[in-house]
């Protein structure tokens, strides 16, 4: 050893330097330990600024009295959360029942937002003339803004004007169905205007997860002679796990979050019974000037989502055979 360190010192090398060792290149472990962390600092430095701080905060305000019309805002604890909870309070009957109007839209649009892009994922993943346009045109209502969308079909589905009406006349059926102030015609609009608008994203997901599934596992199916079901369900399925996961997680919370839709088509009628939780939130924030409450709401809600995406990746998470 002592021959090793002569021989080195002989040529000129410098000694490993303390708390290191050195690599080729004269990288030491230490240093090649934090590059990654240098590759991330942009991303953390935003997370932290436009990310946690403000989670943090909205935790700090609903725990006040934080009225946005009054200067002081006293520390009350765990009062505006209670509120919540308690038949007594002037919230609680307008909470829950935004909280009904999420969870019927939510369990009805996400089934079909998962399920029909992905039939459309795997008839757009056949060859046949036209595929490029048929794909382009089933992911171009997503690029539209939910105010074009919400007011396009505002008009469209007006029980007097609207064009689909009179289209259901011209066809000998009923022409007076009031699509956006009534239910269950209400949830009709909103779930079928939804999932039109936004099965092109989740279709596009789907048909990259199909695109990653080797053809040789198809082949060999066919050679075991199974049929196209059997490939669907022993192959399609298992290859579009990891993706199914994404796109269910993804949904439900995109549905759970759901506020333009109701707030231009059927802007919460008839009654509230379709005023979502976030629409709830912004009038009790924004209109009410109550940022307390409206900051508890928000972190109840968020806490709802995050155990229920929590449950979904428990359920159906992947796991490497």
């Amino acid at each position: 050893m002592a021959d090793v360190i002569e021989v080195g010192a002989a040529r000129g090398d410098a000694p490993p330097p303390a708390g290191g060792t050195r690599r080729p290149g004269g990288v030491t472990a230490r240093g090649h330990r934090a590059t990654p962390y240098l590759f991330l600092a942009p991303y953390l430095v935003l997370f932290l600024v436009f990310g946690l701080l403000p989670i943090l905060f909205g935790v700090w305000i609903s725990l006040h009295q934080w009225d946005l019309q009054l200067p002081n805002r006293p520390f009350i604890g765990l009062d505006n959360y209670r509120d919540l909870f308690s038949s007594d309070s002037a919230i609680y009957g307008d909470w829950w029942s935004s909280l009904r109007a999420t969870a019927i839209f939510t369990m009805l649009s996400v089934p079909l937002l998962v399920v029909v892009p992905l039939g459309l994922a795997l008839l757009l993943n056949r060859s046949f003339p036209g595929r490029t346009f048929f794909r382009a045109a089933f992911f171009a209502p997503y690029v539209l803004g939910v105010a074009v969308i919400g007011l396009l079909w505002r008009f469209l589905l007006d029980a007097n004007l609207g064009l689909v009406n009179r289209l259901l006349g011209v066809l000998g059926l009923p022409s007076d169905t009031p699509w956006v102030t009534d239910v269950p015609w209400a949830w009709v609009s909103l779930v079928g205007v939804t999932v039109w608008w936004t099965c092109g994203f989740n279709a596009v997901i789907y048909l990259a997860g199909l695109q990653d599934i080797p053809a040789e596992l198809y082949e060999a199916a066919r050679v075991d002679g199974a049929n196209g079901w059997d490939r669907f369900r022993h192959v399609t399925l298992p290859g579009l796990r990891p993706v199914l996961l994404f796109v269910l997680t993804t949904t439900i919370l995109a549905s759970a979050n759901v506020f333009g839709q109701s707030f231009l088509i059927t802007q919460g009628a008839p009654g509230e019974q379709t005023r979502t939780v976030v629409w709830r939130i912004v009038d009790e924030g924004l209109r009410d000037y109550d940022a307390g409450r409206a900051a508890a709401m928000s972190v109840l809600f968020a806490l709802m989502l995050a155990v229920v995406s929590v449950l979904n990746f428990r359920l159906f998470r992947y796991r490497e055979d």
